[in-house]
């Protein structure tokens, strides 16, 4: 792979900006299919070399970017998907914020960093629409949570007589809510059960005892069906699970601990699952109780157990067979 040049592209919802990092010419262009021709006949234009020599960068916003990413996909063009986090502390002590110079730094990062950045590639469908399922099951759930705690508080303070219509409102609500939950769930259910690879890895990982559907799903997602991450260890650092230490130089002495800066969502599940084997797992029990006894750190020790768990969903879908619980079977 021979990068020659870098194009950076700072996304928007309706318009993006582009900066080709060579000659610092911009564009701007629509968030639309014919925007995109209309950049790569000013990149044809404007630089004097063959487009499988050219790299595209440009933030990951979501839903703005995606359409761009399927594009240049399509069009075999070399590009990468840089978070916004990474960008930002690239970037040093920045004041003010304009779309032009935010497409030049892209550029110019993306230049700097192109012989070790990794290439994107797209999401298969299935794992795209899963992504989307599950984010919209999880606003559907946090509304639902809101009106149930609203309706708990009226319930305590509110006489029912006197305000039939508030009370009448937030039941339905619920209702309807709770209904779109279990229909998205159903649809989640379908896109598992329609591919047979996905189906199953989410079998092999609901195979180990304290991990439950909602991790699976979430782990095959953000996993990109476990090709996007090499190891499960490099997987616990993006979770927020795995320990680092906190020393320098003889005065700074602090205990190991994890980071910050994670995906919190998977961390609160792999948190969860944890919490769930040390009660049904009896292997994770007695490894629980026997650290405690010890006088180890109970969030020190759960959080062991939450890479262990994760360790096993890797190893079950590397190996393709089920978990087996040993425990269970010793005499």
């Amino acid at each position: 792979m021979v990068i020659k040049d870098v194009i950076g592209i700072d996304v928007g919802k309706l318009k993006n900006e582009a900066c080709i990092h060579n000659s610092q010419l911009k564009l701007q262009f629509d968030n639309t299919s014919k925007g995109y021709k209309e950049l790569i006949n000013w990149t044809n234009k404007n630089i004097k070399q063959n487009l499988s020599n050219i790299l595209f960068a440009f933030e990951h916003t979501g839903l703005y970017s995606y359409s761009l990413s399927v594009f240049l996909t399509e069009q075999c063009m070399m590009f990468v998907v840089i978070p916004g986090l990474e960008l930002k502390r690239s970037m040093g002590i920045v004041r003010g914020k304009d779309d032009k110079i935010d497409a030049k730094r892209i550029a110019l990062y993306a230049y700097q960093k192109r012989e070790s950045l990794e290439l994107f590639k797209l999401p298969k469908q299935e794992i795209v629409q899963i992504k989307r399922h599950l984010s919209l099951r999880e606003k559907l759930v946090k509304q639902r949570a809101g009106y149930k705690a609203s309706l708990t508080e009226y319930t305590l303070f509110l006489k029912k007589k006197e305000n039939q219509t508030l009370f009448d409102v937030h039941k339905k609500m619920i209702a309807e809510l709770t209904k779109q939950i279990d229909k998205t769930e159903k649809e989640l259910d379908q896109l598992v059960n329609a591919n047979q690879h996905l189906k199953q890895m989410f079998d092999l990982i609901t195979s180990i005892n304290g991990v439950g559907k909602q991790t699976a799903l979430f782990m095959i997602a953000f996993t990109n069906g476990f090709t996007q991450f090499k190891s499960w260890r490099k997987f616990a650092s993006y979770c927020g699970i795995a320990p680092f230490p906190n020393r320098s130089g003889i005065s700074i002495r602090g205990r190991t601990k994890v980071s910050n800066l994670a995906n919190k969502k998977l961390k609160s599940l792999l948190d969860l699952c944890a919490k769930s084997a040390i009660q049904s797992n009896p292997e994770m029990r007695i490894y629980y109780h026997r650290r405690i006894e010890e006088g180890k750190s109970k969030m020190g020790t759960i959080n062991i157990i939450r890479n262990k768990l994760l360790a096993r969903i890797f190893a079950v879908v590397d190996r393709k067979t089920p978990y087996v619980q040993v425990k269970k079977y010793a005499a």
